[in-house]
């Protein structure tokens, strides 16, 4: 008898999550070779085999307002999947990140029995704590990136597993900044800032600006400091260059790089940094940092309501603590900004502080995530299907 192979669908909604699930693709075509991977994603999953039904960019929409200027066409995306994977059901799905796409999807998939993991926990430990009722709901199994969120559904009796974060996987322990400056043609002496305003275009739409107004800042003080911009799209690349001609910054040491943000970081001595995923990142190259996060006035009010902790960024959300500075919305000025950069640039003591703090961090959240995460979705598959894959 002929065995149909193992079906796992799978939706991305973002460049971090693209490149979480190409991770996991890999690990889960080492357990099940012949599998066969389908949904949502992006260039790095598709570089795996992955087979997109939609592109990821139709769903990295930033923001609550953003999110309803294109509320139709999203909602209208998710029917269309939900009813493609009901209709030929999947032995899995998979949703990284992206919860406000995903959780309805799961819910759904779950409810006629279908396996839904999620891969990559929502920051209920930020804000919006109370959709943790939601989450068990909707999922079969939570795959967490770090420690204390698995605490949280354990308490709750949410079958959860920990599997660390991929990115401290893939990024090195030892620091790379010398090599990282040569494969850039930069002197060891250059004062380098790091500016990253971010992956999604709604980002640049509210920070370019304001990077640019820093780094002239910073220019007037240190006029041998170079910046290095990482854009992560042809689409992001052209915003800032918008926003460089608008503000009449061509005579800036800027350096435009497309990708090639961790060369960046590691080339840098502190980083100007949206907040998002590329702050763990920056902490786990161990770069002291400054956070910034701007929205929308009316997204900002809504989000200031549901938040209770003190701070946004990752890196003081796993360290429990103000480690580096974060600049939200109005204080988010070129001023502060660069004053905090400027600061951080000359103290040599206090960024050696932060990078052993970051290296304890980096050594903590790595586990060889992706074959953990791998581990745990072959648990879950029927058990005529684990037998059949194993086979």
């Amino acid at each position: 008898m002929t065995v149909r192979p193992v079906r796992i669908a799978l939706v991305a909604g973002e460049a971090s999550g693209d490149l979480l699930a190409s991770q996991l693709l890999l690990a889960l075509r080492a357990r099940l070779p012949a599998a066969v991977f389908f949904g949502i994603g992006g260039p790095r999953m598709i570089g795996q085999g992955f087979d997109a039904w939609y592109p990821l960019e139709k769903l990295a929409v930033r923001g609550y307002i953003e999110v309803l200027k294109h509320y139709r066409e999203i909602a209208g995306i998710r029917r269309a999947l939900q009813r493609r994977l009901l209709a030929e059901p999947p032995d899995v799905f998979i949703g990284v990140d992206a919860p406000d796409f995903n959780l309805a999807l799961e819910k759904a998939l779950k409810r006629s029995g279908i396996a839904s993991i999620h891969y990559v926990s929502p920051s209920i430990w930020a804000w919006r704590g109370g959709r943790i009722d939601k989450i068990g709901a909707s999922v079969s199994r939570i795959l967490a990136l770090f420690p204390f969120e698995a605490l949280l559904y354990e308490a709750k009796g949410i079958p959860v597993t920990y599997v660390g974060h991929p990115l401290a996987d893939m990024l090195p322990l030892e620091d790379g900044r010398l090599m990282a400056r040569s494969l850039l043609g930069i002197a060891a002496s250059t004062p380098v800032f790091a500016l990253l305003p971010g992956s999604r275009q709604s980002e640049l739409h509210y920070m370019a600006d304001t990077f640019l107004a820093t780094a002239r800042r910073i220019h007037q003080q240190l006029p041998e400091a170079l910046f290095l911009v990482p854009l992560a799209t042809r689409e992001t690349r052209t915003l800032f260059e918008q926003a460089m001609a608008r503000c009449q910054a061509s005579d800036l040491p800027l350096r435009l790089l497309f990708g090639h943000a961790h060369q960046a970081m590691m080339a840098a001595d502190v980083v100007l940094v949206a907040s998002g995923t590329a702050t763990l990142e920056a902490a786990l190259l161990k770069r002291p940092m400054a956070i910034v996060y701007k929205m929308s006035p009316t997204t900002y009010r809504l989000m200031r309501r549901m938040a209770y902790l003190p701070y946004v960024g990752l890196p003081n959300v796993l360290a429990g603590k103000f480690v580096v500075p974060e600049f939200i919305q109005d204080d988010a000025s070129p001023e502060n900004l660069a004053q905090a950069l400027l600061n951080l640039y000359a103290d040599k003591p206090v960024c050696a502080q932060i990078r052993a703090l970051f290296d304890d961090m980096h050594r903590q959240l790595r586990r060889n995530a992706a074959d953990q995460a791998a581990a745990a979705i072959v648990a879950s598959l029927p058990a005529n299907r684990f037998h059949a894959a194993a086979a």
